[in-house]
């Protein structure tokens, strides 16, 4: 537990969104040097001479001083922990810049707190990076994921999260790194799966949202997170994850308080489907990526692979992709063929 107090200095966050800036605070507040990254001149400025980030997080001020930077090669200077927290888009890109800039005698830690899954190739995040960096990396990285809006994780919400690695050592580094009296973390040994209930959890969340945008109440929303999960689970063992991971806190727990709260952009995005607005219209107006409309096809994609049966999830690609309506596809699900509860 210790390693990471003694070792770990500079940590580096990628993306200075809302979340990364959160995971930022989190990290200053215990005491380490934290360069947050992110493509926006605006932003770093006002981070760097204000000390907030008024785009992404209303009414927050870092409680510790952090640095921001355009400039990637600065941002991971001399960094002992290198965290992702940008889109899954953006994945590929950003690890081919980082690799030829870390130092082989540094060796930082990579994490990840990114949530998709990329279509086409149907990779998680951590398959991405493998591609550009190699498999050594990926078996020492840790997945940060779990319930958590970082609207209220920010204004100090009881947050708890899962940390997962194959390397049990730097698992508990970064549990140790992240603790707080507002945040408790547990670690895993099932990377696989913590990645893709965190993803596949935003594609459910847009079902949510488009739900409640037909006025649907708490009973409809309890039967979607109930079917969800399953839906979850299924996809998350085909990939190799353990079931017991889609019951935990990146499983159920994240599922429930995005399904749940309208500071979730897939949760919002969806609603304002079901209230008539176009894809593109949410998608550009949102202000922040919609991680559950890319992950939707995605999803799609595998259960064709797989011969999954996704209805819940299937509903969302057809409303996004194929244009159907959003209330059809509720009367379509609500009229499936009678069947046993657990089969």
């Amino acid at each position: 537990m210790k390693r990471g107090i003694v070792i770990m200095k500079k940590i580096t966050v990628l993306g200075s969104g809302s979340w990364g800036s959160t995971l930022a605070n989190i990290l200053a507040e215990n005491d380490y040097e934290v360069c947050l990254y992110g493509i926006e001149e605006d932003v770093a400025a006002e981070i760097n001479n204000l000390q907030t980030n008024s785009k992404y997080l209303a009414n927050f001020k870092f409680s510790k001083p952090i640095t921001a930077t355009t400039d990637l090669a600065e941002a991971v200077k001399d960094a002992s922990g290198i965290l992702f927290v940008i889109p899954t888009a953006a994945i590929v890109s950003v690890s081919k810049q980082l690799k030829p800039l870390l130092s082989t005698a540094n060796n930082p830690i990579l994490m990840s707190a990114t949530k998709g899954i990329e279509p086409g190739t149907k990779r998680i995040v951590s398959q991405i990076i493998e591609q550009e960096f190699d498999k050594s990396v990926v078996d020492n990285m840790v997945v940060i994921s779990g319930p958590s809006h970082a609207e209220n994780a920010s204004q100090k919400d009881l947050t708890t999260l899962s940390v997962a690695s194959y390397n049990e050592e730097n698992a508990k580094t970064v549990q140790q790194m992240f603790t707080r009296d507002y945040v408790r973390l547990y670690t895993n040994s099932d990377p696989i799966g913590v990645e893709v209930g965190g993803a596949i959890k935003n594609v459910l969340a847009l079902a949510a949202g488009m739900i409640a945008g037909k006025g649907y109440e708490i009973n409809a929303l309890a039967a979607l997170i109930t079917r969800g999960i399953r839906e979850l689970a299924l996809v998350g063992e085909a990939l190799g994850g353990q079931k017991e991971t889609f019951y935990g806190l990146s499983g159920i727990g994240d599922l429930i308080v995005t399904a749940s709260s309208s500071n979730s952009r897939n949760w919002r995005a969806g609603k304002q489907l079901a209230e008539g607005k176009s894809l593109d219209d949410v998608v550009n107006n949102m202000g922040m990526v919609v991680e559950g409309v890319k992950t939707a096809q995605a999803v799609h994609e595998l259960a064709e692979e797989l011969n999954l049966d996704l209805p819940i999830s299937e509903a969302v690609y057809r409303v996004l992709y194929e244009q159907t309506e959003v209330e059809v596809e509720i009367t379509n699900m609500m009229h499936r063929p009678l069947k046993r509860e657990f089969q």
